[in-house]
């Protein structure tokens, strides 16, 4: 595709939030020393007409926008280290390039989103015979029953997604994905129950309007949900080993954080099988 054919970008205000990682990994990837660099970003923003400025993205959001997606990528490639014949389903896709990032020749990937987002992702990504986009809501369990059977390891990747869905959808998700695939893994970032009462007042979610509605503080509360749901790991962004490449300020900032439990648990990725 020419580099010079520019594409309007026209989204609900909510469904702009796919419009901050897109973004922050651009930012991140034109620094002179980028904690995370992703070439696609770069040329999907060369050939978008949308004044980013609007979604006014802090420097912290930015960072932590680069340290979830490198978090995310590593589970991906350890997953894919021992089961490379993996099935992975990337929900929430937005316009993130996870799958060429990590792409082992071997996976077979689904890249999910709303109908409007992956038209526009149509124009940055082919399918191919390893690689498909489905037009669906994640909630709209229909696309589930059209990928079964499914003979082969599943990895499931939700990636700033959950938190926007009410814990009714999020239960009945993990429902699906366990009668269905079962056996299957999860990863994905989570608020707790106080940043998903509070992160409407963050500059770039005031500004796009989104609604969060779900955030969860005892991770193993989910194993209530049904027998076989194990909770197996949490990570914190205090623990990311990207912290030791930035500046003394951000450093500090991470270093309190794993003192105070609250804000150690405000914003962390999470892991189960199913």
């Amino acid at each position: 595709m020419p580099t010079n054919q520019k594409h309007q970008i026209t989204l609900t205000q909510a469904q702009e939030t796919l419009l901050i990682p897109l973004y922050a990994k651009a930012v991140e990837s034109r620094q002179p020393h980028p904690i995370f660099f992703d070439q696609k970003t770069l040329d999907i923003l060369d050939q978008v007409k949308y004044d980013f400025s609007h979604l006014n993205v802090p420097r912290k959001t930015t960072l932590m926008v680069c340290m979830r997606a490198s978090k995310l990528d590593d589970y991906t490639n350890n997953f894919l280290a021992e089961q490379p014949d993996t099935v992975v389903l990337h929900l929430g896709c937005g316009l993130d390039s996870r799958y060429l990032r990590i792409n082992n020749s071997r996976v077979k990937w689904y890249d999910l989103d709303m109908p409007n987002v992956i038209d526009l992702r149509r124009k940055f990504y082919q399918e191919t015979d390893k690689y498909h986009m489905i037009a669906s809501s994640v909630t709209d369990h229909a696309w589930l029953d059209s990928l079964s059977p499914i003979n082969r390891p599943v990895l499931v990747v939700a990636e700033g997604l959950l938190m926007y869905l009410r814990e009714e959808d999020v239960k009945a998700l993990f429902l699906k994905l366990k009668q269905t695939f079962s056996p299957c893994s999860i990863v994905f970032d989570a608020f707790s129950t106080l940043t998903a009462k509070s992160v409407k007042h963050q500059p770039s979610i005031k500004k796009t309007e989104a609604a969060v509605h779900w955030g969860i503080d005892n991770p193993a509360d989910i194993e209530k949900w049904s027998e076989g749901i194990k909770f197996r790991e949490e990570w914190f962004f205090s623990q990311s080993e990207i912290i030791q490449k930035l500046g003394t300020g951000y450093r500090l900032m991470f270093k309190l954080a794993n003192l105070f439990p609250l804000a150690n648990k405000a914003h962390r990725i999470l892991y189960f099988t199913l």
